[in-house]
């Protein structure tokens, strides 16, 4: 109720308003209602990536019959 015209207006939180009334009034799913919020709250932030980033553990670990 209280955001700015432009705000408004835009794609990302026209779709979370979307989810939030289906969510109000027929109970729908409210997952998709949160991910739509986060992602409008979300709207300007660049995800950027970053190859120092710790990898990941998958399939490194060690057996006794590997070492």
């Amino acid at each position: 109720m209280k955001l700015p015209q432009a705000e408004h207006s835009a794609p990302e939180w026209q779709a979370a308003m979307e989810a939030l009334i289906l969510v109000a009034e027929n109970g729908g799913p409210t997952m998709l209602a949160r991910i739509g919020v986060m992602r409008a709250l979300n709207r300007h932030v660049e995800r950027v990536f970053d190859p120092d980033r710790k990898g990941h553990h998958w399939g490194k670990r060690k057996l006794k019959r590997d070492e």
